[in-house]
């Protein structure tokens, strides 16, 4: 049979161009770690496994993008790590421009890849790309170079080549709803959220459905970008969230450039860009969560299996109250779903 290297050489010729990595296996029925482990993408050196001491060595690089994506939303920043600590179970970069929250239970390959866009990929157990990040014309190249030779791996296992089977659909566990809201009313941080989901063996979605619509509003799967072009129009500062299973990627600041191409609805700024597959956003919904700072708002983005595809919110510090202007932007979709779904009735 053929190598996947010589399988990607002849899907690309067919093309007539270079194809993503993560559509290109899924049209060859691998995994992308395996994808990129075998070369066809670029000169691909496999890294240890070091994951906090890794992401620690990141401000060295200087100036780069991190991607970080999930099905349906891809999120690519532009800055340079800063404030990066770890503890059991995450790792957290929390300068102004380059925001995660990583967490490396299921990391389990990482590969520096050469070539004209050179990358360093972290992949999960399963194959699954958790973190990207490239070089950028700000790199610094002695301090990309000494991270790629501090952590090359002298040997690494292999990375899975099938991806795994798709596994049955969790079945949702029945609820005490008035618990839940009366647990949802009682929160005072944001972050208490899913320790609440997790305490009720809620789903997201299922949590949603439950509490109320003062809580959790559903609107028409296009509020997210409604909500970036008003965000947009008022000058506004948000905060765009995109993550998978390991790893999240916050954009805190303004969105300017918004452009719909056919299937996806984008923001193209200098320093940041978010591509959202609009098929891939089953449902959308208002959310609003107690916090001792008063109310946050926020719209989330839900996929047809009720995971996470993006959350958006006003741009807001720890301690400060949310912006009226935000509120009033979600306030405003609120409205107008409402008005477009008495319409439809």
């Amino acid at each position: 049979m053929p190598s996947i290297a010589d399988r990607y050489a002849a899907l690309t010729s067919e093309a007539g161009k270079p194809l993503r990595a993560r559509d290109a296996a899924e049209r060859l029925g691998v995994t992308e770690a395996a994808l990129v482990a075998s070369g066809a993408t670029g000169p691909a050196t496999p890294l240890r496994p070091d994951w906090a001491r890794l992401i620690a060595a990141m401000p060295a690089a200087g100036r780069i993008m991190a991607l970080t994506r999930n099905e349906h939303a891809v999120h690519e920043r532009k800055g340079r790590f800063e404030d990066v600590s770890s503890g059991p179970g995450h790792i957290l970069v929390l300068g102004p421009d380059i925001d995660l929250r990583l967490f490396p239970g299921r990391w389990a390959h990482a590969y520096a890849l050469g070539g004209e866009r050179p990358s360093i990929q972290v992949f999960d157990s399963e194959g699954i790309a958790a973190l990207k990040v490239f070089a950028t014309e700000g790199t610094d190249a002695d301090g990309w170079a000494r991270i790629i030779a501090d952590f090359t791996a002298e040997a690494a296992a292999p990375p899975p080549e099938a991806p795994p089977a798709p596994g049955p659909a969790a079945a949702e566990k029945a609820v005490d709803a008035a618990a839940l809201r009366s647990d949802w009313l009682a929160l005072r941080d944001t972050h208490d959220f899913f320790p609440m989901l997790r305490r009720h063996e809620a789903s997201r979605r299922q949590a949603f459905r439950l509490a109320g619509e003062d809580l959790a509003l559903e609107l028409a799967p296009e509020a997210g970008a409604d909500a970036l072009r008003l965000a947009a129009q008022a000058e506004m500062p948000v905060m765009i969230f995109v993550g998978n299973r390991s790893a999240i990627q916050i954009h805190t600041g303004p969105v300017k450039r918004l452009v719909d191409i056919p299937g996806w609805f984008n923001v193209l700024d200098p320093d940041f860009n978010l591509h959202l597959r609009q098929a891939g956003v089953a449902s959308a919904w208002r959310i609003v969560k107690p916090t001792e700072d008063g109310a946050v708002t926020s719209i989330e983005l839900l996929d047809a299996a009720g995971e996470v595809v993006a959350l958006i919110f006003g741009a807001r510090k720890p301690g400060k109250p949310e912006r009226a202007d935000w509120r009033a932007i979600a306030a405003r979709i609120a409205e107008s779903h409402a008005r477009t779904r008495e319409a439809a009735a």
